[in-house]
This record gives C-alpha cells, structure tokens and sequence, in this order.
C-alpha cells in the first residue's frame, strides 16, 4: 500500500506539471514572453498559484524548460521520420511531413520555437543555438549518406543542411498564418520536398 500510494502520488503530480507545461506553450504563443503572465498561465491549467511555484520559482526557469522540452519533442518527431526511410527523397519527404503535421496540429509549439522564444530571454540564446544546431544536423545526415553515394552534386552539405532548415522554417511559418493551414499540408510538403531535391541537385 505505501508504494500504491506514493506512486499515485507521483503521477498526480506529474500530471499537474504537464498540465502546466501544455497550457504554458499555448499561453506563451497567444501573448508573447514578455505580456504572459505566472497568472495566465495557471488559469489555463486550471491549477493553484502554489502548484506552480512548487515547480517553478519564476516564469523564465518555467520558459527554459518548456523551451528545451518542446524542442526535444519537435527534433525527435523530424529525426525519427527521416531515420525511418531508405532514400534521400523519402527521408526529405518524411522529415518534412513530420514537421508540417505537428505545425498544423501543435502550431503553438512551432510558434514557439521559431517566435515566440527567439530573444524572449537572456539565458535562452545558448539553448537555443543548441536547437538550430541539433536541427540543421538532422537535416545533414540524409545529406551526407547521398553525397557519399554521389547521389547529389559535390557541396559543403552543412551550410546547404542550414540553407534548407531556414527555408522550411519560413514556409510553415507563412502556411500557420493562412485562415486554414490544414488544406495546405499535402500541397506544402510536396513544394518543399522537389525544392530541397532540386537545391542539392540529386540525380538519384
């Protein structure tokens, strides 16, 4: 019984946190670092003030988290898809899918990660050249498998990793901003994907 208990116990707590954290990501997409509020946030989770400073002593320590948490989440959805396909064009096609799914099902956590967090806060810049960095690799490796079969032409496959990585950014940002980004997806992913083939030059 004392282990029922404490575990239950955990698992409550644990549910409260990720309440706050999901409530934390649309808040901070919705007003911005600067104009959200500890108060906001809490609201949306439906939790007491106290349960969220029993977690977090302010609402950076709170934002680094959250940043740190839904770049892992994104990063893992991309490099997971790319990592389950044979070819260059499946593995661009799959990463890009992976993307534009989680932008148009979880747009505040695009939103975050591209806006949201970008000079929000002093300490995040470090965390945050992280996620370009971790980002533009898992773009790479695809690349680097094709150069070395001389499946794309001769090229310094990170800087074109870091070309295609800003390109896709800014293209799901732009379809986020339409009435119905949903009835863009498919159409999206396709663009992007002979783009991406047609900068590396692949003859495969």
């Amino acid at each position: 019984m004392p282990y029922r208990s404490t575990e239950n116990t955990r698992q409550k707590k644990d549910a409260k946190r990720a309440a706050m954290m999901q409530a934390a990501v649309r808040v901070f997409a919705e007003k911005g670092y600067y104009t959200a509020t500890v108060r906001d946030v809490v609201t949306a989770a439906d939790v007491a003030i106290g349960t969220f400073y029993f977690y977090f002593p302010d609402k950076e320590t709170l934002f680094v988290h959250l940043y740190e948490e839904t770049a892992d989440f994104l990063l893992q959805a991309i490099q997971q898809a790319v990592h389950s396909r044979a070819t260059l064009p499946q593995q661009i096609n799959a990463g890009i899918q992976a993307y534009v799914n989680i932008a148009i099902y979880e747009p505040a956590v695009v939103q975050l990660l591209l806006v949201g967090g970008v000079g929000a806060v002093l300490s995040l810049s470090t965390k945050h050249a992280e996620f370009r960095k971790r980002l533009t690799d898992i773009w790479q490796w695809p690349l680097d498998q094709a150069a070395a079969r001389g499946l794309i032409a001769r090229q310094n496959t990170r800087r074109t990793a870091e070309g295609l990585a800003g390109a896709f950014d800014e293209v799901v940002l732009n379809v986020l901003n339409q009435p119905n980004p949903e009835f863009a997806a498919a159409a999206v992913v396709q663009d992007m994907s002979q783009f991406a083939l047609r900068a590396v030059a692949y003859s495969g």
